[in-house]
C-alpha cells in the first residue's frame, strides 16, 4: 500500500494551512450522542479555486404575493422510510418540539400553527410526491423538506409553484443555490461546497495526496464529490485513478466498483453514500482496503452510528466523518428528548427547529402566512438586526417594531438572498471501538 513521506505530507500540511485556521475552544455535546471529547473550533476561507457551486452569478427569485387564511400550517416532508430513514426521528423531533414551543408562546397571528407530518420515503418511490401533494391540499404555507437533495429535486417545483415555502434542514447539494424556486426554497443545510473544503482539507491534512473516492450517483453524491475533489487538488493532492468512482446506490454488490477503486492504490478513500455504506464497508474490507488497511473518511449521508449493526466491533475505529451542524447542547437535547425519548442521536434536530421557528418568526414580521409573505421575511429575521435566540424573545421584539437577528440552535445561519445560509459550522468526528462515533472538533466557515 502507498504511504507518502514525511517531507511530502508536510508539504500537504502546509498547503492546507491556508484553507484552514484552527485554535482551541470549548468544547460541546456531538450530534450523535454525548461525549466527553474536547472539541477545537476553527475556522475555513472560502478560495475559489478549491469549490464548486459558488452563487456569484445567481440573481434572487420574487415570490408572487399573496395572501394567507391565517392559520400558519407547517408541512413535514422527512425521511421515515428510504435510505436516509435513520435521520428521520431526530428531524421530526426537531419540527415538533419547535411547533411546541411556539405555540406555548402564543402562537403565530393569535393562533396555534398546525402540523403536518409526512414521510418523504426516497427516490426509488414515489412517496414524497404523495406526501407533497396531500401536504398541498392541506393548505401547508412551509414544508420542511426534504433531507434528501435528489428527493427535493423531485419535488421543489410542485412546491414552489403552489406558491409554498420549501425549507429543508438537511439538503446540502450546491445545485439548489441557483435553482429556479420562485424565491421560496431555503435550508438551514449549508451547501456542500462548504462540506467539500473541509472534508478537502481534513484528508490532506491528515497527510494523505493520493485519495480515492466512491460517490453515489445523485445530486448530493456527485456534487459532494466535485467539491471535495476540488479541495484535495488545492491542497496538492490528487484523486486516485484519474477521477471519483460513481456508483448505482440500489445496486445488488459493489463488489465491481471496490475493485476498481482498490485497482488505484488509494492512501485514504472518501465514501460519499447513503445507508448502502452497510454493503460497501465489509466489501472494502474483504478486499483488503478496509478501515484497517486504507483510513477511510465518510460525509452526513453516512456518518450514522453503527454499532448495533452488523459490522465487527472496532471495524470502523480511527475512521472519520464530518456533518454539518453545531453542537446540539445538553438543554436541547433534553428538550428533544422530551418529544422522542428514543432518539439516540440528534443529527439535523438542530436545522430542522430553526427552519420553523425562522418560518415562524417571519410569518409574525410579514403579518401573514402566506409562503409569499414568509419567504419575502426569511432573510431579514435571519440577520442584520437585534440578536435573539428564542421564538418568544424575537417574536415580542418584532411586536415592538424591531428587527431582529434570529441565532438558532444550528448556528447563526444568516440566510442569503438565495436562501442558503453564508455562516455554517462542520463537525469532524471519529469512531471509536464499539462503531458509533464522538466529536472531536468543530469548522467554522463562511460561504458569501
Amino acid at each position: 500500500m502507498k504511504r507518502t513521506t514525511l517531507a511530502t505530507r508536510a508539504v500537504a500540511v502546509a498547503g492546507v494551512a491556508a484553507l484552514v485556521l484552527v485554535g482551541c475552544g470549548d468544547g460541546g455535546d456531538d450530534g450523535a450522542a454525548p461525549s466527553d471529547e474536547s472539541s477545537a473550533t476553527g475556522s475555513v476561507d472560502t478560495p475559489d479555486e478549491a469549490a464548486t457551486g459558488g452563487s456569484e452569478d445567481c440573481e434572487p427569485e420574487t415570490p408572487t404575493p399573496a395572501e394567507g387564511d391565517g392559520v400558519l400550517t407547517i408541512g413535514s416532508l422527512l425521511p421515515q422510510t428510504g435510505t436516509l430513514s435513520f435521520l428521520g426521528p431526530p428531524e421530526f423531533a426537531g419540527v415538533e418540539l419547535a411547533v411546541q414551543e411556539i405555540n406555548e408562546a402564543g402562537g403565530v397571528l393569535g393562533q396555534d400553527v398546525a402540523y403536518l407530518e409526512g414521510d418523504s420515503g426516497d427516490t426509488t418511490t414515489d412517496i414524497a410526491s404523495l406526501t407533497v401533494q396531500r401536504l398541498l391540499n392541506a393548505d401547508a404555507d412551509v414544508i420542511v423538506g426534504a433531507a434528501s437533495s435528489a428527493v427535493s429535486l423531485t419535488v421543489i417545483d410542485a412546491i414552489t409553484g403552489a406558491g409554498v415555502v420549501q425549507f429543508s434542514p438537511a439538503n446540502t447539494s450546491p445545485q439548489f443555490t441557483c435553482i429556479s424556486d420562485s424565491g421560496l426554497y431555503f435550508r438551514t443545510a449549508p451547501s456542500d461546497v462548504l462540506q467539500g473544503r473541509v472534508m478537502g482539507d481534513l484528508v490532506v491534512g491528515d497527510g494523505f495526496l493520493d485519495v480515492g473516492i466512491m460517490a453515489l450517483d445523485d445530486a448530493y453524491g456527485t456534487g459532494l464529490a466535485e467539491n471535495v475533489t476540488a479541495t484535495i487538488e488545492a491542497g496538492g493532492g490528487s484523486i486516485a485513478g484519474g477521477s471519483p468512482i460513481i456508483y448505482n446506490p440500489n445496486a445488488a454488490t459493489f463488489s465491481a466498483e471496490v475493485s476498481q477503486l482498490a485497482g488505484t492504490d488509494p492512501e485514504a478513500i472518501v465514501l460519499i453514500g447513503f445507508d448502502e455504506t452497510l454493503q460497501i464497508i465489509p466489501e472494502l474490507i474483504s478486499q483488503g482496503i478496509g478501515p484497517s488497511e486504507v483510513p477511510l473518511y465518510l460525509v452526513d449521508g453516512n456518518l450514522a452510528n453503527y454499532s448495533e449493526d452488523a459490522l465487527e466491533p472496532g471495524a470502523l475505529l480511527g475512521t472519520q466523518g464530518t456533518l454539518p451542524g453545531a453542537a446540539a447542547t445538553g438543554d436541547f437535547q433534553d428538550r428533544l428528548l422530551a418529544v422522542d425519548p428514543s432518539l439516540q442521536d440528534f443529527s439535523y434536530a438542530p436545522e430542522s427547529y430553526d427552519a420553523v421557528i425562522l418560518s415562524a418568526l417571519a410569518a409574525v414580521a410579514a403579518d401573514d402566512d402566506s409562503g409569499a409573505s414568509i419567504a419575502t421575511e426569511l432573510p431579514g429575521v435571519s440577520r442584520d438586526g437585534t440578536a435573539c435566540s428564542s421564538f418568544a424573545e424575537c417574536a415580542e421584539l418584532l411586536a415592538n417594531g424591531e428587527d431582529i437577528d434570529y441565532q438558532g440552535v444550528s448556528g447563526p445561519i444568516e440566510l442569503s438572498d438565495l436562501g442558503d445560509p453564508t455562516e455554517a459550522t462542520i463537525g469532524i468526528y471519529s469512531y471509536v471501538e464499539d462503531n458509533s462515533y464522538v466529536n472531536e472538533r468543530y469548522v467554522e466557515g463562511s460561504l458569501g
